[in-house]
Formats: C-alpha cells, sequence, structure tokens
C-alpha cells in the first residue's frame, strides 16, 4: 500500500514525476511556490503533451499564510471572428482541426499573473531558471508515457491528419511507442523565446505575430487583435464553510460551483464513514445536484443568470440536501463533456499553497501544431454551442464554459489542504472523494488510491452510467443497482477514467504531506 510523503522545507506533486522535480528543484534552489509551479507547468507542457499544452488554458489558486486566497482565471475567450456565421453550415463546432482553435490560450498569461502575485515575496528568479529545464526536456526529446502511447493509438484516426499534429506527435505516419524518444525542437525554441523576451511575448511580440499568422493562414478565427486584448484576471473565489473548514475553488466560467456544492449538500446528509453505501451513494447524489445547478447557471462571468456564491448558503444548501434520496437513485442521465487536463499543487516552506490546473481540454486539443513555435493549440471552444438560445452561445470575445476547477481547503486549526485532479466531468466527483474521505479519517495517500467512481462521460465515452473501478465489493455494487444506478464496472482497477488525482497538506506544526495518483505516471517530490 502506497503511503502519504512527508517533507519540512518544500513539497511538489504532478501527474508525471519529471514535472515534480522540476518544481522541486525551484524550491530547492529557493523559490517560492509560485515560481516552482511556472516551471513545473512548462515542463509538464512538453512532457505530458497529450494532457495539456502551452497553447491551453490555466487557472490558479494561490495561498499566502494570513491572508484570503488568490484565485487567476487564466482563461482566454473566443476570436472576434468566431462568430455563428463563421460556422454556417456546420451543426455543432468541429472537434478538431483549426476551427476547433477559436479561443485564445490564456495560460502562459496566467503564469505572468501568478508571478506578479508573488512579486512581493522575495528576490524572483529568473525565467531562464524557471523555464530552463522544460527547454532541455523539449530539446534533447521526453521519453513517450503509457498513457501518451495509449491516447494517440486511441484517437489516431481523429488527429492523424490535422495541421502540425503528424509531424510533433507521430513517428513515420504511427503512433508512438511507450519507452520510445521525441523531440520537440520548435517547442523548444518558443520556451527559449519565452525565457529571453519575457512571457508577454506571446501575446504581444515576436511568438504572437508568428502564431497568429499561422492559425490565420490554418483557417482558425483567431488573430493577432485577439492575442493582444488578451489578460489573465485577478479573480475572487467561490468559498463554502463546511464544519471547522472553509474550502475554495474557482468562480465561472468554471464548474467550481459544482466541486462546492457537492460537498456542501454532501455534509448535509451527516455520513459518519467512508467506503460504505452511504458515502458512495451519498455523493453521486449529491452531484446529481449539483450538476442540475451547474448547467443552469455557469458560463460567461459577464452574462451569469445567477450570483453563483448565493448557491453555497446555508440555506441553499440545506434546501438541497432536502432533495436527496439517500435510499433511492435520482433517474439520471444529464449531458457530460470529456476533458484532458493536469492538476498540480505546491507548498513551499514559508507555507504558501498552490492549487494548479492547465488543460488543452480534449486529448491533443484541437490538434493543431502551430509549424514554427511547435505550439499545440487547445479546443476548449467547442463547448460553445450554436444554438443562440443555449446558456453557452457562441459570440465573440466570450469565454467557453470550463471543466477547470482547482480546490483549496483551510481549517481552522491551521491545517492547509490543496488538492485536484484532472478528468473533466469528473473533477469535482473526484475532488469530493478525496476531501470526504479525508475528513471521515482516511490517510491522504489512501484517500486518492481507494477506489473511485464517475457518474456520466468523460475521456470520450459515450455512456452516462455511474461507472466503478473493479476494486469496489460486489455487495456495495450490488447495493447501488438495487436502490436504482445504472452502474457499470470498469475492468481496471485502477483506470485513467477517473483521472489523475493529487493532494498535498500542510499540518499546523509546518510538517508536509503529499499524495500522488497511482492512475497517473506523478509523484510528491518534496525537500
Amino acid at each position: 500500500m502506497l503511503k502519504s510523503t512527508h517533507a519540512t522545507r518544500g513539497i511538489f506533486v504532478a501527474p508525471h514525476h519529471l514535472a515534480a522535480q522540476a518544481g522541486r528543484d525551484v524550491l530547492k534552489a529557493g523559490g517560492n511556490s509560485v515560481e516552482a509551479m511556472v516551471a513545473a507547468a512548462a515542463s509538464i507542457a512538453v512532457v505530458y503533451p497529450h494532457m495539456n499544452a502551452i497553447g491551453g488554458d490555466g487557472f490558479w489558486l494561490i495561498h499566502e499564510p494570513g491572508k484570503a486566497p488568490v484565485a487567476i482565471d487564466a482563461c482566454g475567450s473566443s476570436a472576434a471572428l468566431a462568430s455563428r456565421e463563421f460556422y454556417a453550415g456546420f451543426e455543432q463546432i468541429p472537434s478538431r482541426g483549426p476551427k476547433a482553435a477559436l479561443t485564445v490560450a490564456g495560460t502562459v498569461g496566467g503564469w505572468a499573473k501568478a508571478l506578479e502575485v508573488a512579486a512581493g515575496w522575495g528576490a524572483a528568479m529568473p525565467l531562464r531558471d524557471l523555464l530552463g529545464e522544460a527547454i532541455g526536456q523539449a530539446r534533447n526529446g521526453i521519453v513517450v508515457s503509457r498513457s501518451q502511447a495509449h491516447l494517440t493509438r486511441t484517437k489516431f484516426d481523429e488527429l492523424k491528419d490535422v495541421p502540425g499534429f503528424a509531424e510533433v506527435y507521430l513517428v513515420d505516419g504511427q503512433a508512438p511507442t511507450e519507452g520510445s524518444l521525441m523531440k520537440q525542437s520548435a517547442l523548444a525554441g518558443t520556451l527559449q523565446r519565452l525565457a529571453d523576451a519575457g512571457l508577454d511575448d506571446f501575446y504581444r511580440g515576436e511568438l504572437a505575430a508568428s502564431m497568429a499568422g499561422e492559425l490565420e493562414q490554418l483557417g482558425s478565427p483567431l488573430r493577432l487583435g485577439d492575442l493582444q486584448a488578451y489578460q489573465a484576471k485577478e479573480v475572487t473565489p467561490l468559498q463554502v464553510r463546511l464544519g471547522d473548514a472553509t474550502l475554495y475553488n474557482m468562480p465561472p466560467p468554471t464548474q467550481g460551483l459544482a466541486s462546492l456544492l457537492i460537498l456542501g449538500i454532501f455534509e448535509r446528509l451527516k455520513v459518519s464513514e467512508a467506503e460504505g453505501f452511504a458515502h458512495i451513494h451519498g455523493l453521486v447524489e449529491s452531484t446529481k445536484q449539483a450538476f442540475m445547478i451547474r448547467d443552469r447557471v455557469v458560463t460567461d462571468p459577464r452574462r451569469l443568470p445567477a450570483d453563483p456564491q448565493r448557491f453555497l448558503t446555508a440555506e441553499q444548501l440545506d434546501a438541497l440536501a432536502s432533495a436527496v434520496d439517500t435510499d433511492t437513485a435520482l433517474p439520471w442521465p444529464r449531458p457530460a463533456a470529456p476533458g484532458d487536463t493536469i492538476w498540480m499543487g505546491c507548498i513551499d516552506g514559508e507555507g504558501r499553497a498552490v492549487s494548479f490546473i492547465q488543460s488543452v481540454y480534449w486529448e491533443f486539443g484541437s490538434g493543431v501544431v502551430l509549424p514554427s513555435t511547435g505550439v499545440a493549440w487547445q479546443n476548449r471552444g467547442i463547448s460553445f454551442s450554436l444554438d443562440a438560445n443555449a446558456l453557452q452561445a457562441l459570440e465573440p470575445g466570450r469565454k467557453p464554459f470550463h471543466t477547470l476547477n482547482p480546490a483549496l481547503a483551510l481549517f481552522d486549526d491551521g491545517r492547509v489542504l490543496s488538492y485536484g485532479t484532472m478528468g473533466g466531468e469528473g473533477q469535482p466527483q473526484t475532488q469530493a472523494a478525496v476531501f470526504s474521505r479525508y475528513r471521515l479519517g482516511s490517510d491522504l495517500q489512501a484517500a486518492i488510491t481507494a477506489p473511485r467512481w464517475l457518474l456520466g462521460r468523460t475521456w470520450g465515452d459515450v455512456s452516462t452510467s455511474l461507472k466503478l473501478e473493479s476494486r469496489f465489493a460486489p455487495e456495495l455494487v450490488a447495493r447501488l443497482r438495487a436502490a436504482g444506478h445504472v452502474v457499470e464496472v470498469l475492468d481496471e482497477p485502477f483506470s485513467d477514467t477517473m483521472g489523475h488525482a493529487g493532494a498535498l497538506l500542510r499540518h499546523p506544526d509546518g510538517v508536509l504531506e503529499g499524495a500522488a495518483d497511482p492512475r497517473s505516471d506523478g509523484s510528491v517530490c518534496g525537500l
């Protein structure tokens, strides 16, 4: 059985061990948690390219002891030309290719904004030191992971002809094999340019001009003006009070509201033990209530139909909990969305904690890789609808719905918990599983390793059943079915379908604890 990792001078967790090491090395060199996260974010964009890229979006929660957490929205808006007229003749926005690349990539802007937040924490490390490891990894080559090889094979037919994809991610026109070496020379040059010219070059410099020209040439609606207009923003995180802790998550356009709602509803069911029927059924039914609100509320923050924070009041949560039948499943399904993402966490020796998430949405995003820069572009904009009356209706300059939502919890006794996962629709569900297990007495690593479930679709699945890893006891599976859940038991005991989670905990005495997901290629690195 895996055990939690402990440290005292800093700790980092990532779903790829090289990214965790890149973050740890910055901490060891005297950098702070934000600087370590920028280094790891650049690294994981190189070593885990099927999950994320610098052509995607990101979100941050940053906590400095004694201060309220800061949230950063590094989500790009749709292009000025991305109108429903642009997609005339399409029933929906294409999921792959240049027309799927319709939103600005915000993640690099988020790095810059986070470094601004940390500017008062002491002497800043130079960008060349923060990006150096990622530059070397891209230039010298990465070892293709099992999940990269598997997903390239699985999505081969829909990606092989997308501009730029084969040249970077295929070998002689075929998916790479696990353990093979893959170099990304153009991306190395781009990261070097960012180190030399500054992160703003991505939006208002030579890189911006190059990327915009190639996006236009390929048929994307994005233009240089869209990049130049972009700025990541500090925003106020959503919060909910649960017993002796305050939980924080991202506001719209992310589904952070759903993550907090699930735990707020579940808290009121008064479940006292983890892993039994009451625990699993209670969280699944809380998820259903939360998703129904999410689907009618979460959209571009400038056009919200209601204030999301008002759903997190005690009165609202009491009402939602009263709608949960503790014995019988509410009929389902509801629409769901896939997603490919990474979550990473860091706590430095001063107790400054970061919960961070970065994504290109689907595996490899749009599939478009810009030839001169090696930047793979996201397809987050496909969550827009071409129906003018839809909540997520496409209009120029709108922010798309995001599954991304990093989580943070502050306990009254001084504990700080940074946690999260990738996994699209499963993100709030896995967050609820990890937090509730820890709250009910589980070891942090056990809370992540224990068998998980997923209500709905992710990773391209078409079914909306309640999916369970095969390690659940047959008696529990039978009881869930008897309660009316449409249960699908997966073949794998540890399934990628359940996402790649992680968690870091700072105890009141300064001891640091970390847990990585055995479903991932990741690790915890401490000092």
